[in-house]
């Protein structure tokens, strides 16, 4: 292409300060380097980890930043060394890379790849390298991606190529949330066929949650959520019950575990606190309960009491569902495009980059599942 070995002024959306506006900037982005990709996004969608970054966690070193990890696009040009890809794949950033090298990456007992802890900083939530300027600064790309750009350069071991009959405005939500909810509770939680189910949170994770249960052969999955809003979305998702905590006065462990005889099979957290991870666990069945936590917090600790474990209880939790990043999202891929997982249901919006803003307020007040922007046309 044209603008192959060359830097590429383009547009994105800067966070330059926590808990402001971000800014749609002209940036220059340099080409791939040595096993580098650099990439076209096309569409790409607003997470709540985008939001715990800008909001809550605030990390002073963290910005200014370009935010953003569930999007999706098309190779434009590669560095050398790169096989794998050619211009015009499309593709999908990881925010969890796959080497297949590593110990980690040929281990069948975790999707974890030790490159993931060298190549992002996890206090700041950004890559070690950044390909970003603006306005004569070196500006971070957020979890090693940046999807809130026309433009990114990526590694090759954090990019997935996937199906190019996919499209790139359905599948960017495959980047994060649908695989971190659908696997936690298909390959963390491993839900069995005829098992009871209680999934706390009902976003976009929480709800690919309540997907993957359903997908798993349960019986009952009990949606958990404190908007009522939410309700007829999870039973379309496959819910059997929807319990909303303010309707009682009793804690809500107590209220799943009096509708389901002493506690369910399997739960899974999915909104990132530490009180609602210990509700999850304490509503899993005492003798042989699984629970799991999906939301993500680094910013209070949590502790049980050890009897909550000691009867037989097992507490786990999940990065990115357990899929392996390559592999588990070109599976995905191919799963929507088989209709075995819904994608569609969970766009709420579609906006374009230059509402950004309006898409994060959206998140932050609860009043969308998934808003999806148009960055780059194909």
């Amino acid at each position: 292409m044209a603008t192959a070995g060359k830097v590429i002024k383009c547009r994105a959306a800067v966070a330059w300060e926590p808990d402001q506006p971000v800014v749609i900037e002209e940036i220059e982005v340099a080409p791939p380097q040595a096993s580098e990709v650099r990439i076209k996004i096309v569409a790409t969608s607003v997470c709540h980890s985008d939001l715990y970054h800008l909001l809550q966690s605030m990390p002073k070193d963290g910005f200014p930043t370009v935010l953003g990890h569930e999007g999706a696009g098309i190779v434009e040009s590669v560095g050398s060394g790169v096989t794998e890809f050619q211009p015009g794949d499309k593709v999908i950033p990881l925010f969890l890379c796959q080497c297949k090298e590593c110990r980690f990456c040929k281990s069948p007992r975790t999707n974890q790849c030790e490159r993931a802890w060298t190549r992002v900083r996890q206090e700041i939530m950004a890559g070690v390298e950044s390909r970003f300027t603006c306005k004569g600064k070196r500006v971070h790309q957020f979890m090693g991606t940046s999807t809130f750009s026309e433009y990114t350069v990526i590694n090759q071991i954090a990019v997935t190529k996937i199906d190019p009959a996919a499209p790139l405005d359905k599948v960017c939500l495959l980047g994060c949330g649908i695989c971190t909810g659908y696997g936690a509770a298909v390959n963390t939680a491993k839900v069995e066929p005829g098992s009871t189910c209680a999934v706390f949170g009902l976003g976009a994770v929480g709800l690919a949650a309540v997907m993957g249960c359903k997908a798993a052969g349960a019986k009952r999955i009990i949606a958990i959520d404190i908007n009522p809003d939410k309700a007829e979305k999870a039973k379309v998702l496959g819910a059997t019950d929807f319990v909303n905590p303010k309707d009682h006065s009793k804690p809500i462990q107590e209220v799943i575990a009096g509708m389901t005889n002493g506690g369910v099979d399997f739960s899974l957290e999915c909104v990132g606190n530490v009180e609602v991870m210990l509700s999850a666990l304490e509503s899993s069945m005492e003798a042989w309960g699984v629970s799991v936590i999906v939301g993500w917090t680094d910013m209070y600790d949590i502790s049980i009491r050890p009897r909550h474990l000691i009867c037989g209880r097992t507490w786990k939790g999940s990065m990115f569902g357990g899929f392996k990043g390559k592999d588990g999202v070109a599976e995905m891929v191919k799963a929507y495009l088989e209709k075995k997982v819904r994608l569609d249901e969970f766009i709420t919006h579609n906006m374009t980059l230059d509402h950004i803003n309006d898409a994060i307020e959206l998140m932050k007040n609860c009043k969308c599942i998934r808003a999806v922007m148009t960055v780059s046309p194909q």
